[in-house]
């Protein structure tokens, strides 16, 4: 049952042969039972989870089910979720309750599906393995000595677990689509403002964008047809019109214009990811696509544009953190400016810290015209050289990551390395782009991300190329053998 797709259970939950309870009862056992092991899910909603499957089989007995009602999933830790702690995989707001939803949660809500968790998650989304997390590292379900990807990872390790059929994730450096190669699972960033940002606890406000990962490209398009949209509670959400993103996933991609960056492609790429890499674009040439070599200059430049940016947000996101309003409190603090210092240094790990400081620094007089200011021209730089390659191609295509996913602990004492594994999917969030990554292989028997990049508001096309390559390939049907 676990190896369905939300497409097929929808089904048997329609036609009666499982109910909602049942299905949600069967997955609650398997986070019961490979949990331990994988340290995906921070918390398991069973109560609210067995409440929310009966509402749904009372939908589907009347009549007023969707495509949605019944199906089992998890959020991200970073979600508001109105009851369940929201901890954002920090010492911070260990014990923090939401009194409101995020929009994200209320879509999926309406539409019916079943809340069984919230997933693991690097502290605050700062991080690229999971390794940050206030709670301990999620675990590849392919290798447990290896990390799942960051920040989004217990999503992705949950997904790759086969614990939930869909999750949530947040993408403000690649976090969703990372965890999703090196997990061997799809995941998606849309357009920034396609979905809505409110509810959704702040890393980088002019990065960040919910996203979703699930076994296949049709299971994405199905979440992302419940969430996409305007807000009104969120003034960066676009007043952009939702197409049916089911529609058009059987087109043919005959004719397709591919771009292949060069500046992509360096001595830096394992050796077992370029060679899956290669076999999934000559696939895609057989199934008719085009490759057109292009230019995107300004690549190179990406990580240390981030790595100025996100930062300079997330010191002030996080300022809120003090130990006055909410989350964690120092005791017995002699005045307020021994509270703040206090509360916040006991509650925020390493890498927090780390971008906190570098990015007040960053926006320091005297450093701020040197730094800040010069990382948002390069930002349009970056922006620029993607539309000027739209002009030439339909999606871009790289791979997710540069390597496997690596072993626990590896990178902890080197963070520049750390960050280089986001390479390829860094320039997207500076840029606004829809992504998405889907299993295309194996190397050193870890999976391999596909990395289709779009124009602005194609997320459809994206899910097209996506469905079209896995109708004809078999990649996205290897499980790890957890699963079992």
């Amino acid at each position: 049952m676990q190896h369905k797709t939300i497409s097929e259970l929808s089904r048997d939950l329609a036609k009666r042969k499982i109910s909602a309870v049942e299905l949600a009862q069967y997955f609650l056992a398997r986070i019961k039972l490979l949990n331990p092991k994988l340290n995906s899910f921070i918390t398991i909603t069973e109560e609210q989870a067995l409440s929310q499957a009966k509402l749904a089989d009372q939908k589907i007995a009347r009549g007023e089910a969707t495509l949605l009602t019944g199906i089992p999933i998890a959020h991200k830790d970073t979600f508001c979720t109105t009851g369940i702690k929201t901890t954002c995989g920090s010492k911070a707001l260990a014990n923090f309750i939401s009194p409101y939803n995020a929009t994200v949660v209320e879509r999926l809500n309406a539409a019916g599906t079943v809340l069984l968790g919230k997933t693991n998650m690097d502290e605050f989304s700062m991080g690229s393995s999971n390794e940050t997390s206030y709670f301990g590292p999620a675990k590849n379900p392919w290798n447990l000595l290896n990390v799942p990807g960051g920040s989004s990872g217990g999503s992705a390790a949950a997904v790759a677990a086969r614990l939930v059929l869909a999750a949530t994730g947040t993408d403000s450096g690649g976090s969703v689509r990372q965890p999703a190669g090196l997990c061997g699972v799809t995941g998606l960033k849309p357009t920034y403002g396609r979905v809505s940002r409110y509810g959704m606890v702040a890393f980088a406000s002019s990065l960040d964008q919910a996203g979703i990962m699930a076994k296949t490209a049709e299971d994405v398009a199905l979440i992302l047809q419940a969430i996409a949209g305007l807000d009104p509670k969120d003034s960066t959400s676009a007043d952009f019109q939702v197409p049916d993103y089911c529609k058009n996933l059987e087109q043919p991609i005959q004719g397709l214009k591919i771009g292949l960056p060069k500046e992509y492609f360096t001595a830096g790429i394992n050796s077992g990811v370029a060679i899956a890499f290669d076999t999934a674009l000559s696939e895609l040439e057989k199934l008719g696509a085009k490759i057109v070599h292009i230019n995107l200059p300004h690549t190179k430049l990406a990580i240390p544009t981030y790595h100025v940016i996100a930062p300079a947000e997330c010191s002030s996101n996080l300022a809120r953190f003090d130990g006055v309003r909410f989350g964690y409190r120092c005791p017995n603090p002699k005045n307020i400016e021994d509270l703040y210092i206090r509360s916040r240094s006991a509650s925020f790990g390493d890498e927090v810290k780390r971008r906190i400081l570098i990015g007040t620094y960053v926006l320091s007089a005297g450093y701020y015209d040197n730094f800040y200011l010069q990382a948002q021209k390069i930002r349009q730089l970056i922006s620029a050289d993607f539309k000027e390659a739209f002009k030439q191609v339909d999606v871009i295509i790289t791979p997710t990551t540069p390597a496997p996913a690596f072993k626990i602990g590896e990178k902890t004492r080197d963070p520049v390395s750390m960050y280089l594994s986001d390479i390829f999917v860094v320039p997207i969030n500076l840029a606004g782009l829809p992504a998405i990554s889907l299993p295309c292989g194996f190397a050193e028997d870890l999976p391999v991300g596909l990395h289709i990049i779009g124009n602005y508001f194609t997320e459809e096309k994206l899910c097209n190329v996506a469905h079209c390559l896995q109708k004809n390939t078999a990649w996205h049907l290897e499980k790890p053998t957890i699963t079992t």
